[in-house]
């Protein structure tokens, strides 16, 4: 068992069983599946995010591995990329507790909360009319290349997101955001890898999915030149030349994915 409590969790639950402490936890529910539930509660006046996963059985996890897809076991997966994150400096979530009882993968009992992040914007939301309402150029391009820098600097220190798009990239709008001053965090991190290195088939991924994520907002071919430069750190002509191959396949893989996402969500798709 693993279990690692700050405040104000620490007074709170202390001498009693965190587990069994956590599942009595109230507040606005986000998700509720079988093997996971998360919802945001308040204690002591502040907001935090609570993500329980109480096991998804050896039934799911074996359709998951037939259909390629690496299972969320638990929450460990987002507690270490969190200590990860934040040891790159890579701005996320702060974690204050973490719990997690039995050796069963498939009847594991975790969870992790989460300082609430407030308040923010998604880049999703931010960006929306961007299209119809272009942004303040120099704030784009100062947005753009945090996101690319981030983005790197998470694939640097060994963590890749399984969830990589502009909606999980929060601005913090306690303050007016200039192109001078602003603050983004990288949030929603249960599906993230951590190993020594990232291999080249999980970053491109995720670079796919965030290049998907943001084709519909008006960004033009010299903001995604702008992405590449801050993202691989060299010379735009030297990545150009030697990355040919990938660019080629961003631009097939998020064509896909677009498709598929008109094709299920689009007015009038079939469901």
């Amino acid at each position: 068992m693993q279990l690692i409590l700050a405040e104000p969790f620490k007074s709170l639950w202390a001498g009693r069983d965190a587990f069994a402490e956590v599942e009595r936890l109230e507040g606005l529910v986000y998700r509720e599946l079988e093997g996971r539930r998360t919802l945001r509660t308040e204690v002591a006046g502040r907001g935090y995010f609570v993500k329980i996963h109480r096991g998804i059985g050896w039934g799911e996890i074996v359709k998951n591995l037939l259909s390629a897809k690496l299972p969320v076991l638990g929450a460990a997966q987002e507690w270490a990329a969190i200590q990860r994150l934040t040891a790159a400096g890579v701005p996320t979530m702060t974690a204050v507790a973490f719990g997690e009882r039995g050796r069963n993968p498939a009847a594991q009992h975790s969870f992790i909360i989460t300082e609430e992040l407030a308040p923010t914007v998604s880049l999703e939301d931010f960006s929306r009319d961007w299209r119809d309402t272009p942004p303040e150029p120099r704030l784009k391009r100062a947005l753009i290349q945090r996101v690319a820098e981030m983005l790197g600097a998470m694939h640097r220190a060994g963590v890749n997101h399984r969830d990589c798009y502009i909606c999980h990239f929060l601005l913090h709008t306690d303050k007016v955001v200039t192109a001078d001053d602003f603050r983004l965090s990288v949030i929603d991190l249960h599906r993230a890898q951590t190993r020594a290195q990232v291999p080249t088939r999980w970053r491109n991924k995720d670079l796919a999915a965030l290049y998907f994520s943001a084709l519909d907002i008006g960004l033009t071919r010299r903001d995604a030149l702008r992405f590449l430069k801050s993202y691989f750190q060299r010379p735009l002509r030297e990545t150009l030349q030697g990355e040919a191959a990938l660019l080629g396949w961003l631009e097939r893989k998020a064509a896909r994915l677009h498709a598929r996402y008109l094709r299920k969500y689009a007015p009038g798709a079939s469901a």
